[in-house]
């Protein structure tokens, strides 16, 4: 009897064809399975602002004031960096945070209070942002910090004098004590809180002879032209979330959000980089205005996430136009924003 020949594997070709199928299905499954995640995180992200928001709003009802970005005594002549708590220090009994709080001194400079030591608060980070999961430590037996990618409205450009003691066009700047009715644009008009990128690079504090740049940048190379005059260079910013410093714990609207900004330190490139003429409070009063281009940025793509404060959490377009941007975040310019945002 002849026995017939049985195939019992794959041809070559056969298999080449299903690793074909299976690869592009691969292909179109995992940017779905990104998109989804991504999606997912900005949901995240988008409830975090909203538990910032309302601490926010809550402080403001228990001490009638919103919370300044920091107290600076301009008596007091100090090249002390780290002097003040910012927003979020200030917030935390609003974010059940309470326990931290009661173990901490607000007159006294965080840097050294242990209990923020290594403490790493989930509702002041964006989980898009990867580089804020890069714990900071500064050593010289400072705390060790996480970022904060969540920014306080400092305003458009000028901070804070301490000759002065003038504060800015926005909402939160050193020794502010901003009510509701101050804020005559209207609270769903002005901007609380905006993102922001961990470890952002920037440049600060002027050198001795360089005038105080008044004049509002009209854009990013105008930013980039003032960098010559600037003394330090660090790529640590918004990662002192305690810190009230504009370039730690807040943001202004000189540029829009998402704008890149160039310098080159020695062989490295940058191109997302801000800008603080002088450090709030550095040298009491004879020291000098603080005027900042620190921008917005966000790694959602093509937007930034924000609360305005009526407390209200949108994405605004990194193509929103300039003008809209600044007018958002002061607080009694008199305009009245219409925007798809």
């Amino acid at each position: 009897m002849r026995k017939t020949n049985t195939r019992t594997g794959f041809t070559l070709i056969e298999l080449l064809v299903v690793m074909a199928i299976i690869s592009i299905l691969l292909a179109l499954l995992i940017p779905a399975v990104q998109q989804a995640r991504e999606s997912a995180r900005r949901t995240q992200c988008r409830n975090r602002i909203r538990q910032l928001a309302l601490a926010t709003q809550l402080y403001q009802e228990n001490h009638s004031f919103y919370p300044p970005g920091a107290c600076v005594d301009v008596n007091v002549t100090t090249t002390d960096n780290n002097g003040s708590w910012g927003v979020h220090g200030r917030v935390l009994p609003y974010i059940e945070m309470g326990n931290v709080y009661e173990g901490i001194d607000l007159a006294v400079g965080w840097d050294r209070q242990e209990p923020i030591d290594g403490l790493r608060i989930a509702t002041l980070i964006c989980p898009s942002d990867v580089k804020a999961y890069e714990m900071r430590d500064p050593g010289d037996d400072k705390m060790k910090l996480w970022a904060t990618t969540y920014g306080f409205n400092y305003g458009t450009w000028f901070v804070f004098d301490p000759a002065s003691e003038k504060g800015s066009d926005g909402i939160f700047f050193p020794n502010a004590e901003i009510v509701p009715t101050d804020i005559k644009d209207g609270l769903s008009n002005t901007l609380m809180i905006s993102e922001v990128k961990a470890w952002t690079p920037y440049l600060r504090n002027l050198s001795p002879a360089a005038p105080a740049p008044s004049a509002v940048p009209n854009g990013a190379s105008d930013v980039e032209a003032l960098f010559s005059s600037l003394t330090q260079f660090k790529n640590t910013g918004h990662t002192e979330w305690p810190d009230g410093r504009v370039h730690h714990t807040g943001f202004t609207t000189t540029l829009p959000p998402n704008s890149l900004v160039h310098y080159t330190d020695g062989s490295t490139e940058y191109d997302e980089v801000d800008y603080n003429s002088w450090q709030e409070g550095k040298n009491g009063a004879a020291g000098r205005p603080t005027y900042a281009a620190i921008t917005s940025r966000s790694w959602h793509a093509g937007v930034v996430m924000t609360a305005l404060m009526d407390g209200s959490v949108r994405p605004f377009s990194e193509n929103l136009s300039q003008d809209i941007w600044r007018a958002l975040s002061t607080r009694n310019g008199n305009e009245i924003v219409e925007t798809g945002y």
